[in-house]
């Protein structure tokens, strides 16, 4: 039998170092920077010390894919490029949605991706029981400061398990950072598991493909001893691919320190609206997609 070399591209946490991948096969990789993993065989050789039929190695170039420095070591930043104040606008609207979809108030929400907690603040007055999750613990501190009268639980929103189910789950434009359709299913099964029949979820990417447009932003706050400004900008360096780009460059300031600057990149994905339809619908909604105030088009669904 012909031996194959296969190469797959995926994304890799840098935390794993050597882990099981199943009975027969180890993956090992070098955590210096190299970007190759090897799955190999354990016992490639039949009796006589010949390779055996279906043995081969598993190459995989690997796109490992860092945290963006915002949800990492800059995260202690995020209130003042982000404040909780201006999603006040937003939150009313999202709980329009949702009363409008029929649900009694004071009820449990899961949030998923919730990173600093701000939609959170606006909207935990109006359910009994809320969870927030992020995949980034320091994210996570910023939100357990801001609701304190929350649960909050790391955990990655494509495998996430809580054995538990919600009246409402919600992700807010976290679900922009799932950069293939696959990861999209994932995110949006575990929204499924966790959302009682009949229940309702909610997904706020910031773009489908049929609504991109490349912008500039700029903005940023002035802190206790600190002062953040910033540039963004988004853009789609291959219109072929399922993917855009936000880049941002931070300019940051501690009491009387000198400024310094630090550049951030964001690679989310991009996906046609009936994607996201069909996603819904085989995971188990019953969607449609609503456009917000904000330029965006949401998907409130129904759990069937």
């Amino acid at each position: 039998m012909h031996n194959p070399l296969l190469t797959h591209k995926t994304r890799y946490n840098r935390q794993c170092g050597s882990f099981q991948v199943g009975v027969n096969y180890t993956a090992k990789h070098v955590a210096n920077g190299k970007d190759v993993l090897e799955l190999v065989q354990a016992n490639p050789y039949d009796a006589r010390g010949n390779p055996s039929a279906d043995s081969f190695i598993l190459s995989i170039n690997m796109e490992i894919t860092e945290m963006p420095k915002l949800y990492d070591e800059l995260a202690s930043w995020w209130p003042l490029l982000s404040p909780v104040e201006d999603y006040a606008k937003e939150a009313a609207f999202f709980l329009q949605l949702i009363h409008t979809a029929g649900l009694s108030p004071a009820r449990s929400l899961l949030e998923l991706g919730a990173g600093g907690g701000n939609n959170a603040f606006h909207l935990k007055h109006h359910f009994k029981d809320v969870m927030l999750t992020d995949i980034s613990p320091q994210m996570l501190q910023l939100s357990r400061l801001l609701n304190s009268d929350c649960e909050h639980l790391q955990g990655d929103m494509r495998t996430l398990r809580l054995h538990r189910t919600f009246d409402v789950v919600f992700i807010h434009d976290a679900i922009d950072y799932m950069l293939t359709l696959e990861d999209v299913r994932q995110a949006l099964e575990t929204a499924a598991v966790h959302c009682k029949p009949g229940g309702t979820a909610l997904f706020v990417p910031d773009f489908v493909c049929e609504t991109f447009q490349p912008s500039t932003d700029h903005g940023g706050a002035d802190g206790d001893g600190r002062s953040l400004r910033y540039l963004e900008w988004t853009y789609d360096p291959d219109a072929q691919d399922s993917t855009y780009v936000t880049e941002f460059a931070y300019l940051l300031r501690e009491r009387n320190e000198p400024t310094w600057v630090e550049h951030d990149i964001h690679t989310c994905g991009l996906f046609p609206r009936a994607d996201w339809l069909r996603l819904l619908n085989e995971v188990g909604f019953q969607a449609e997609f609503i456009h917000d105030p904000f330029e965006r088009e949401l998907f409130l669904a129904r759990r069937v």
